[in-house]
C-alpha cells in the first residue's frame, strides 16, 4: 500500500473515531437529559393528580373518571392506584407500539425513568398509592431526530473536511510524489534531478537522491570521455584527425554490404603528389600543418550528408566515402570545390602541384578490391590531366534514376496497396543459440516482377517527399500483424525524420493502445544520428513508448560518442553498436578495449548491448567476453 493511501487511511480512522466518539457522547448526554425530564414529569404529575383525587369524593366511578381523563390527556405509559392492602383500585396502561423511532434504537439506548408516586388521602385516612409513568416514545422520537441531525452534520463536516484534507494532502505529498517519480525514473534508467522540498524529512531524501544522480552522471560522463578518447586514439589518424585506414575500410564495407544507405554511392580518392618531397621542402612540422588543414576540409565536406566519412588510407592518400551521393560527379565536384576554395589557396604558392583526385561510383555487394582498382585507374587518369586535377569515372554504377513524382506515386501506392513487406533477421544471444528478438527490416516491391528495394534505396527519397511517417506507421502495423500469428519479439526501425512528427506520434500511440498485449513484444529503434538530431523529441517518444510497455533502443550507436552522456536521461533498453567497431574485431585490440568499456558503462545503467555487422559466428565468443548481450549481422543470418 502506498504511503499516500496509508496517510489517508490514518486520517479517515482518526476522523471516524473522533466523530463516533462525539456522537456517542452527544446521544448519551441527550438521553440522560430526557430521562431526567421524564422522571421530573412523572413526580410532578403524580403529585398533582394525587392532590386532586384527595379532594374528591372517593366514589369509585368518580376516581376512575378522573384517572381516565388524566391518562387520555397526558400521554402516559400507565396510571395505577393501589389500596393500602395491595388491591389495585384503578389502572390504565398504554397498549400500542413505539412510534417515532426504530425499535432497535430504543433497545440500543434504553431510558429508565423512575415512575412518580404519591399518596391519596381520604380525610385523615390513606385512600391509596398513586403510581404513574409518562410514555417515553416522545423522548425516543426527540432523541432519534436529534441523532439524525447530528449524523447529518457529521457527514457534512466529513465531506468538507475531506475536501480540505484532499487539497492539504496533495500539497503536503507533492514533494513526496516528486521523490517517488524520481525513484521510478531511476528504476527505468532515467537519471533525473528534482527540486529539494521544504519538508526537512523529504529534503534530506531528495538531496541524497540528487547527489546520487549527479555522481552517476559524472561517472558516466567521465567514463564516456575516457572511452571517446580511446576511440579516437584507436580509430583516427593522429595527424589529420580523419578515420584510420581500418576504420574507414570498415565503413566502406558496411556501405557495400549493409542496408543503411542507398544501393549506389560514390568513393572519392585524393592522393598528394609527393608527400616525401613535401616533408623535405616544408619540414615535418609545416607538412603536418598542411595535412591537418586538408583533413579539416575533407571532414567538413561531409557535414549534412548522412554517412559521409573521410579517412587517411596511407601516407599521402585519402578517401572520402559518400554513401548518400550516388553520382560520383556530384561528390567529386563538391569536394573539389571545397579544396579549391579552402585549402589549395593557402599552399599552392609554395607547392604548385599538390594533389590528384579520382572519383568512382559503386553498387551494393561490389567487391572492395574491384572498387579500389577502378579508383586507382581514375587517379592515374587524373594525374595525366596535370597538377591539382580530378577525374570522374561515370561508369555504369549510378543508381537507377526516377523522377520525384514517380517516387511519390510509388511510395504512396506502397503504403496503401500493400507493397511494403518486412524481412526478418535474428538477433541472437552471446552463445548464438537463443534468439533475443527478430529485427524487422522494411522492403518495397518496386515493380510487377517482384524486385525488392531495401530501406536505403527508397527511404532517403521518402524523407525528401515527407512520406516517412505513413511508411513507418505501416511498418508498425505489419509488425503487429506478424506478432499476432507468431511467437517472439520484433524490433522495427523508425526514421530519423519521423520521431519529431507530432501527428505521427499521436497516431502511433493510438495504434499501440489498440493492441496493449503486443506492446511488450514490440521494440523500437532509431539511428543514432536521428536521435541526436531531434533529441528532445526522441526523449519524449521513448518515454511514451516505455509507458505503453514497449522497449526502445538506438541503432548504429558509437559515431557520436561525445554526446553519449545524454543517454542517462533516456531510460534506453538496448543499443546496437555500429558495425565499423565490430568488423575485424579479432585483430583490433584497440577496439576490443573500447567495446569492453562501452559494454561496462552501458550495463552499469541497465542497457543491453548488441553488436551489428557480425561477419562470422566465430566472433561470438570474443564479443560475449567483451560484454555484448547479443549480436546480428551477415554471419548470423
Amino acid at each position: 500500500m502506498s504511503l499516500t493511501k496509508q496517510l489517508w487511511l490514518a486520517i479517515g480512522l482518526v476522523m471516524a473515531l473522533a466523530f463516533g466518539g462525539s456522537m456517542l457522547v452527544s446521544v448519551l448526554s441527550a438521553r440522560h437529559y430526557l430521562q431526567q425530564q421524564l422522571q421530573v414529569k412523572n413526580i410532578d404529575n403524580a403529585t398533582s393528580l394525587a392532590l386532586a383525587l384527595s379532594q374528591l369524593d372517593k366514589d369509585p366511578v368518580t376516581v376512575e373518571l378522573q384517572v381516565a381523563a388524566q391518562f387520555d390527556a397526558g400521554h402516559y405509559r400507565f396510571i395505577r392506584i393501589v389500596s393500602p392492602t395491595g388491591q389495585t383500585l384503578v389502572e390504565r396502561s398504554f397498549s400500542g407500539s413505539l412510534q417515532g423511532a426504530p425499535a432497535w434504537f430504543a433497545r440500543l439506548i434504553p431510558m429508565n425513568a423512575e415512575p412518580g408516586r404519591a399518596q391519596i388521602q381520604d380525610g385523615w385516612k390513606q385512600y391509596g398509592t398513586l403510581t404513574l409513568a409518562s410514555h417515553d416514545q416522545y423522548a425516543y422520537q426527540s432523541l432519534w431526530t436529534g441523532t439524525l441531525e447530528l449524523l447529518a452534520w457529521f457527514v457534512l463536516g466529513s465531506v468538507v473536511a475531506g475536501g480540505i484534507g484532499t487539497l492539504a494532502v496533495k500539497r503536503i505529498t507533492k514533494p513526496l510524489r516528486d521523490v517517488v517519480a524520481q525513484a521510478e525514473a531511476i528504476a527505468d534508467r532515467r537519471f533525473i534531478k528534482i527540486a529539494e522540498p521544504s519538508t526537512p524529512e523529504l529534503r534530506s531524501v531528495a538531496r541524497g537522491m540528487n547527489d546520487m544522480v549527479t555522481r552517476l552522471r559524472s561517472m558516466f560522463g567521465e567514463e564516456a570521455a575516457r572511452l571517446d578518447g580511446l576511440r579516437k586514439k584507436v580509430n583516427r589518424d593522429a595527424v589529420t584527425g580523419l578515420s584510420s585506414r581500418d576504420y574507414f575500410l570498415s565503413h566502406l564495407q558496411e556501405a557495400l554490404e549493409g542496408e543503411q544507405f542507398l544501393s549506389a554511392g560514390s568513393l572519392v580518392i585524393l592522393r598528394l603528389t609527393d608527400l616525401e618531397g613535401l616533408n623535405n621542402q616544408l619540414g615535418h612540422q609545416k607538412a603536418d600543418a598542411l595535412l591537418k588543414h586538408l583533413g579539416t576540409v575533407l571532414y567538413k565536406s561531409g557535414e549534412g550528408k548522412p554517412g559521409q566519412r573521410a579517412g587517411r588510407l596511407k601516407g599521402g592518400e585519402f578517401g572520402v566515402l559518400c554513401p548518400s551521393t550516388p553520382s560520383p560527379q556530384d561528390a567529386a565536384q563538391d569536394i573539389f570545390a571545397a579544396l579549391s576554395s579552402q585549402w589549395l589557396p593557402h599552399w599552392s604558392a609554395i607547392v604548385p602541384d599538390l594533389f590528384h583526385m579520382g572519383a568512382v561510383g559503386y553498387r551494393r555487394q561490389e567487391p572492395v578490391g574491384e572498387l579500389f582498382s577502378r579508383a586507382d585507374e581514375a587517379l592515374a587518369r587524373a594525374a595525366s590531366l596535370g597538377p591539382n586535377s580530378m577525374y570522374v569515372d561515370e561508369g555504369t554504377h549510378a543508381a537507377d534514376a526516377r523522377p520525384a513524382e514517380q517516387w511519390r506515386t510509388l511510395l504512396t501506392e506502397a503504403v496503401s496497396g500493400g507493397r511494403l513487406q518486412l524481412a526478418f533477421y535474428p538477433v541472437v544471444d552471446g552463445s548464438g543459440d537463443g534468439a533475443i528478438h527478430q529485427e524487422g527490416v522494411i522492403r518495397l516491391v518496386a515493380d510487377a516482377s517482384g524486385a525488392l528495394l531495401s530501406a536505403g534505396d527508397f527511404m532517403p527519397m521518402a524523407a525528401h517527399l515527407n512520406l516517412t511517417a505513413p511508411i513507418d506507421l505501416r511498418v508498425v502495423r505489419l509488425a503487429i500483424d506478424h506478432l499476432r500469428s507468431s511467437a517472439g519479439d520484433i524490433a522495427v526501425n523508425l526514421s530519423a525524420e519521423t520521431i519529431a512528427d507530432f501527428r505521427f506520434r499521436n497516431e502511433l500511440t493510438q495504434l499501440l493502445h489498440a493492441y496493449p498485449d503486443m506492446c511488450a513484444r514490440l521494440l523500437f529503434e532509431v539511428p543514432e544520428y536521428g536521435v541526436f538530431r531531434a533529441f528532445d523529441a526522441f526523449k519524449e517518444l521513448a518515454h511514451t513508448l516505455q509507458q505503453l510497455g514497449c522497449r526502445v533502443g538506438i541503432e548504429y550507436f558509437g559515431q557520436r560518442f561525445t554526446e553519449g552522456n545524454k543517454l542517462a536521461d533516456l531510460g534506453l533498453d538496448y543499443i546496437k553498436v555500429h558495425p565499423s567497431y565490430v568488423r575485424g574485431i579479432g585483430d583490433n585490440l584497440g577496439n576490443q578495449e573500447f567495446l569492453r568499456g562501452l559494454c561496462n558503462i552501458a550495463h552499469a545503467i541497465g542497457i543491453q548491448v548488441i553488436a551489428l555487422g557480425v561477419e562470422s559466428r566465430d566472433d561470438l565468443p570474443l564479443l560475449a567476453s567483451l560484454g555484448f548481450d547479443g549480436a546480428t549481422g551477415p554471419g548470423i543470418r
